[in-house]
């Protein structure tokens, strides 16, 4: 099953500070018997998603961020990907087109809010409208505070409509990040991931996640805080992905819905 809560925290980074080195830990765990666990965790994930669709009241809103080449899309396939697709929906945000500018940066992610008994994940999150848009040019760093105010009456709100949300950062090294772009630039079936501005993001690796750093601490919130989770090797990130997703199941403590049959068996035989 999942990881304990201990063993679960201490494996988590601090966002306040995307520390170097820290995407590195292995939080005493290997490759074999974390597979093993997160195998033995997913038929339990998929009870748990019936049981969130069969009582349609509350959701679960996962967003996931961090920096190019951390692993979302691996992240959703591999922890996600035996879920029944009717109570699943994956949204991913790339960069804002000029309407989206226009009508404000929450608008977009406020349309593909999951409904009650459904499971919604954001690859790629609306503190990308505070980070990247900054170093896109699409703002200015006075925006900032009204953007971060902005997300947390986002977040209440989302509290207030029974949808649970978890916000999750994958942590990578530079040296990692480089590495999985160059297998990107050598398979030709990954080129189109690939684009000019992955290179300067790279060049500027340290200044962004000092920045990311900076927005993690700002919107650290006791309702919904950060996750940071070491990335650099993808069975533990799984892992600690999918054991954060159980923890919120257990905590909403699901049971079946047992409203009144409209008929009974001796009913059912008689017809």
């Amino acid at each position: 099953m999942r990881l304990s809560d201990t063993l679960l925290d201490a494996c988590l980074g601090d966002p306040c500070a995307l520390a170097a080195g820290e995407a590195e830990r292995l939080c005493g765990l290997d490759h074999d018997g974390a597979s093993t666990q997160l195998a033995a965790l997913k038929p339990w994930l998929v009870e748990q998603q019936r049981l969130l669709w069969a009582r349609q009241q509350e959701s679960l809103l996962i967003w996931l961020q961090g920096p190019d080449c951390a692993g979302k899309d691996g992240a959703i396939r591999r922890v996600f990907g035996g879920l029944d697709p009717q109570g699943l929906t994956v949204h991913g945000f790339r960069q804002p087109n000029a309407a989206e500018r226009a009508e404000g940066f929450l608008a977009r992610y406020r349309r593909r809010l999951p409904a009650p008994g459904e499971i919604t994940l954001f690859n790629r999150t609306p503190y990308e409208g505070v980070a990247c848009d900054l170093f896109d040019g699409f703002i200015a760093a006075p925006a900032i505070p009204e953007r971060l105010a902005q997300l947390a009456t986002f977040e209440e709100q989302l509290a207030g409509r029974g949808i649970r949300l978890l916000k999750v950062y994958l942590q990578i090294s530079r040296t990692e990040q480089k590495a999985r772009l160059r297998k990107r630039l050598l398979d030709p079936r990954k080129h189109w991931k690939v684009g000019a501005e992955d290179l300067e993001a790279h060049r500027r690796f340290e200044e962004r996640e000092a920045h990311w750093a900076a927005i993690l601490a700002a919107s650290q919130r006791p309702q919904a805080p950060w996750q940071v989770i070491p990335a650099n090797h993808k069975w533990l990130r799984d892992l600690l992905v999918a054991s954060l997703v159980a923890r919120e199941f257990e905590r909403l403590d699901q049971r079946w819905p047992t409203p009144p049959l409209p008929f009974g068996l001796d009913e059912l035989e008689r017809a």
